[in-house]
C-alpha cells in the first residue's frame, strides 16, 4: 500500500514571522522621517503640518521597553492616525507623526494620543510628548530637533504631558 506524502506546509520563514510579530519594526526610522519631512517642508505655506514626537516614559526607569508594550503602542498608533498623517519611529521607545493641519490640532491629536498610551494600562509605561510645526525656511533636521527638545522638555515635566515647541 502506498502511502501519500504529507502536503507541504506552507509557513512564513522565521525572519518575516518574528518581523511581523514586532510591529514596530515596521515603521519607517529616523532617515525616513527626514526624507518626509524634507518632502513636505516646500509645501506648509499651502498646506500646514506638525510634527510630533511621541516618548514612552518607564517608571522603573528600565531597559528596552518590552516588545509586547512597544507592539501595543505602535499598534495604537498606527490606528489613530488619519490616512494623510504618517507614522514613523524616531528611536527606541520614541514614535513620529506628521500630522497635516495647523499645529494648535496637532497639540490636541498628541494629548490624546499621550492619554490613549495611559488608557492601555501598561504596568509602568506613559508618555509624553513634543510638538513642532514645520515652517517655511527651516530644514528637515531642525524642525526633528525642536519636537525632540520639546519632547524632552515634557518628559522632564512628566507623563502626560504635551510641549509645543516656541521660539525664545
Amino acid at each position: 500500500m502506498t502511502i501519500a506524502p504529507d502536503p507541504p506546509v506552507l509557513t512564513a520563514p522565521a525572519a518575516v514571522e518574528t518581523a511581523v510579530a514586532d510591529v514596530t519594526s515596521l515603521l519607517p526610522p529616523r532617515e525616513a522621517v527626514l526624507d518626509r519631512l524634507a518632502d513636505q517642508l516646500p509645501t506648509v505655506d499651502a498646506a500646514p503640518a506638525s510634527l510630533v514626537v511621541v516618548g514612552l516614559l518607564r517608571r522603573d526607569d528600565g531597559w528596552p521597553t518590552p516588545r509586547p508594550a512597544l507592539d501595543q503602542v505602535t499598534s495604537l498608533l498606527a490606528r489613530s492616525v488619519r490616512g494623510d498623517d504618517w507614522l514613523a519611529s524616531s528611536g527606541p521607545a520614541e514614535f513620529v507623526l506628521v500630522l497635516s493641519g495647523p499645529v494648535g490640532g496637532a497639540e490636541t491629536a498628541a494629548a490624546r494620543l499621550v492619554a490613549a498610551i495611559a488608557d492601555l494600562r501598561l504596568d509602568g509605561l506613559s508618555a509624553s510628548a513634543g510638538v513642532a510645526p514645520l515652517d517655511v525656511g527651516l530644514t528637515a533636521a531642525e524642525v526633528l530637533r525642536r519636537a525632540t527638545l520639546s519632547l524632552t522638555a515634557a518628559r522632564r515635566v512628566g507623563a502626560g504631558t504635551v510641549i509645543r515647541y516656541r521660539e525664545p
